[in-house]
């Protein structure tokens, strides 16, 4: 009787198929629902955030000096808004209809009508201002500005209430929901400093030891973890947000400049420059698999995550003779 045996060729193809078959059954965690152009918009494109009553996303085109009001139910841009130097942050306030801009090249905040987009206040004195979150809690708003500080602004009465100091430009904060803290990313000292919002003083400042450059950060309240990406070496580390201490090292494609935490699946989207999404699954709080490597575009390294429509927003820079685009992904449960 003749005996056949699995030769590793046949062992490779047998995993192929399988792994062929097993995708097919699971569709694809990020699948893009559509692309909306954005003809004549040039360069760099910053960050972004949306008014989800009407569905309308504001991106901020830097090197374009402009934001561009897209409209996802239209499925096309709406508006340019020009007048800006630099726009780097974005934020809509729903409660009051207002929309606040960073001028990372006139150091200023405008407020605007989200409506008419008429402007009727600006904050200046905030050198290269740049990130921008609102604190529920508090009804403030922060911005991240020079070399360095966070900006507290009271929007009733669209003005400057506080400023906590920084030695060094601040990049990417979160503020919690449920507790006092604010953490914020300090590239240029490579620490994560640690701010009691109440007290409005500083309570922690660790060293981020295993990378270089950590710019974009998100938060996982319930866990008590903090994602902070770093570009040198391509890294997502995981801390403990009670110690500060690093309990997991994840390698990403390069140029990170984005990190969202979906607490409803448990995923991490992470945009980078390099051109790729990468979408980690948290396994348990300690443990983290990737499941998908979406490709986007060259420099497309900011995105927004969007829960309550199942959506991550990506914003494409023009390359070449290929206009710079808002990706619109749906998100499938894994």
């Amino acid at each position: 009787m003749t005996r056949l045996f699995a030769t590793p060729i046949l062992i490779v193809l047998v995993a192929f198929f399988q792994q062929v078959e097993a995708q097919s059954q699971h569709p694809a965690i990020l699948q893009l629902r559509s692309t909306i152009p954005l003809p004549h918009v040039q360069g760099r494109i910053d960050h972004m955030d949306i008014d989800l009553k009407t569905q309308r996303v504001f991106v901020a085109a830097l090197a374009n000096n402009t934001v561009e009001v897209v409209s996802l139910r239209e499925g096309k841009r709406t508006r340019t808004l020009d007048g800006f130097k630099e726009p780097q942050g974005v934020l809509y306030l729903p409660e009051l209809n207002q929309l606040y801009i960073t001028g990372g090249g006139d150091g200023t905040c405008a407020i605007l009508d989200a409506t008419s987009f008429k402007r009727f206040k600006t904050i200046e004195s905030l050198e290269d201002a740049d990130n921008i979150r609102y604190d529920r809690s508090s009804k403030l708003v922060y911005v991240a500005y020079g070399s360095g500080g966070l900006a507290i602004i009271d929007p009733s009465k669209s003005e400057t209430r506080y400023l906590l100091p920084l030695t060094q430009h601040p990049e990417s904060f979160q503020i919690e929901n449920s507790g006092n803290r604010i953490y914020v990313n300090v590239p240029n000292e490579k620490k994560i400093v640690v701010f009691d919002k109440a007290k409005r003083e500083t309570v922690a400042s660790w060293s981020v030891k295993d990378a270089d450059k950590n710019y974009p950060m998100a938060l996982d309240e319930q866990h008590r973890l903090l994602f902070v990406g770093c570009r040198t070496p391509a890294r997502l580390l995981v801390l403990d947000t009670g110690s500060g201490k690093v309990i997991s090292t994840i390698p990403i494609a390069g140029d990170v400049d984005d990190v969202f935490f979906d607490a409803q699946r448990h995923l991490l989207y992470v945009s980078c420059g390099e051109g790729v999404i990468d979408v980690f699954s948290q396994e348990t709080p300690n443990s983290y698999k990737r499941v998908e490597r979406v490709p986007t575009r060259t420099g497309a390294r900011t995105c927004v995550l969007v829960t309550s429509l199942n959506m991550l927003l990506v914003a494409v820079p023009q390359n070449g003779f290929e206009d710079a685009q808002l990706r619109v992904y749906s998100i499938n449960n894994p």
